[in-house]
């Protein structure tokens, strides 16, 4: 039987692992929008969150003690970029990558309540106190990306009926 600690650990590095794999595809995708200024801007906004993010958990991860697990966030390296590198090939990357965001946040978010729990269970409040930090980002981010979803799909569409106007980026 797994102790709670050890799961708690183990779901830090998982965070740490997932919060690599959305800075791959932050990174990716940021580079990839030429055409809609105000999803890029927010993208980049969101990957500097995420760069603190991973610096607040490696802080938290450092207080309890716990490795990074390097394989964790090697694969989850490489799904970014497999995910990356199979959008450029869709006609409607944008509209795709702008749900595909809501999704992740929406992953991300579920993932830090369980770890808040996680952390006040085993008595980690300045660990929990963290998380609820990088979960309000997540929230925001989510709620953006929602909000604007009916934009930038509007935007694509019009993009697309449009005679040598690129709109999949």
């Amino acid at each position: 039987m797994t102790s709670q600690l050890d799961n708690y650990h183990d779901w830090l590095r998982d965070a740490h692992a997932m919060e690599k794999q959305a800075e791959s595809m932050l990174t990716a995708q940021s580079k990839r929008i030429d055409n809609y200024p105000d999803l890029r801007a927010r993208i980049e906004q969101h990957l500097r969150e995420t760069q603190n993010q991973i610096v607040l958990l490696e802080e938290v991860m450092d207080r309890n003690n716990i490795d990074r697990s390097v394989i964790k966030d090697a694969t989850s390296k490489m799904a970014a970029m497999g995910q990356a590198f199979g959008g450029m090939f869709a006609p409607d990357e944008i509209v795709k990558g702008a749900i595909s965001s809501y999704v992740f946040e929406q992953f991300e978010i579920a993932c830090y309540t369980s770890l808040i729990a996680a952390a006040v269970k085993v008595g980690d409040t300045a660990g929990a106190e963290t998380l609820k930090k990088i979960l309000v980002e997540e929230q925001a981010m989510a709620d953006w990306a929602l909000q604007h979803l009916p934009d930038v799909t509007s935007q694509f569409l019009l993009r697309d009926e449009a005679d040598g106007v690129e709109a999949k980026k």
